[in-house]
């Protein structure tokens, strides 16, 4: 049975969710990304409401106070998604629309592939397919990309990052998040103790993880990138097509950068409802 849930519990983590709508709409899971929280998607989610659909958004690992674990190996990808389909088996939903903006498209496409019982439709925001962005590597994406490297570095960019949220009153604006998000990352992420565990996702992107190779995705799919942005680009976009093998839509936002939700909400909203429409006449007919 369907339940609302605002919160839920995956072995020793307990994880805060913002679970609004219908309560007997379709179910979206909506998977936010870096240095982010559910309140991300909050100019999203109405217009999901508006036309009947649930939203279940939660703060995920590192982010939430009762799952911060400090280990590398705990902030695996294939943790990440074992913690979203436990989310899923605490509400009573069997499968849901997933919607991943940054590293939260990352877990969207990780558990399409490799749970395809449990997605009805993705749409993943900004970060493309995870075989996609490694064979970009190589074609201009590592420049991009530098800044994971550096995050390897323990204890140094949380110090660094932390004192800049602290000292600089701009510091979400010149990341290019609009208002009131810009104004709201020290708090929400630097002064709530969730910066750590948010840098714990990069530093296990490098460690072994077998549950989370990358696979083609066989769910219906869409992808949203915004030719504005700064930290993912047009290469691995146009290579993701070759990671679905199930209908597929590219959407590209002229003008648009890295920060989706926030920004372009209703060109997020309409991706997310038309690739929900036209799988639903596809099945029907």
């Amino acid at each position: 049975m369907t339940t609302r849930i605002d919160g839920f519990t995956r072995g020793m983590h307990t994880f805060d969710v913002v679970d609004t709508g219908p309560i007997d709409g379709e179910p979206v899971l909506l998977l936010h990304g870096f240095p982010q929280r559910a309140s991300s998607w909050e100019r999203v989610v109405p217009l999901l409401h508006d036309k009947g659909f649930r939203t279940i958004a939660p703060d995920q690992r590192g982010y939430s106070p009762g799952a911060r674990p400090t280990r590398r190996r705990e902030y695996r990808q294939s943790e990440l998604v074992a913690d979203a389909l436990a989310l899923l088996d605490a509400a009573g939903i069997e499968r849901a629309h997933v919607v991943g903006h940054d590293w939260g498209s990352a877990v969207a496409w990780t558990m399409a592939a490799h749970h395809p019982d449990r997605v009805r439709t993705l749409t993943a925001l900004s970060v493309p397919h995870p075989g996609a962005f490694a064979q970009a590597m190589p074609r201009g994406q590592l420049r991009r990309s530098w800044y994971m490297l550096a995050f390897q570095i323990p204890v140094v960019p949380e110090r660094l990052l932390g004192w800049a949220m602290r000292t600089q009153p701009d510091f979400g604006a010149r990341m290019g998040l609009p208002e009131p998000f810009a104004s709201r990352v020290a708090d929400e992420i630097g002064e709530y103790g969730a910066l750590p565990g948010a840098l714990g996702w990069y530093r296990a992107m490098f460690l072994r993880d077998s549950g989370a190779a990358p696979r083609r995705v066989r769910v219906p799919t869409t992808f949203v990138w915004g030719d504005a942005d700064i930290a993912l680009g047009r290469v691995g976009a146009e290579l993701t097509s070759g990671w679905v093998e199930a209908p597929y839509e590219f959407i590209v936002l002229h003008g648009a950068d890295h920060w989706l939700p926030e920004s372009r909400p209703r060109d997020v909203a309409e991706a997310i409802l038309d690739r929900v429409t036209r799988s639903d006449e596809h099945a029907s007919g």
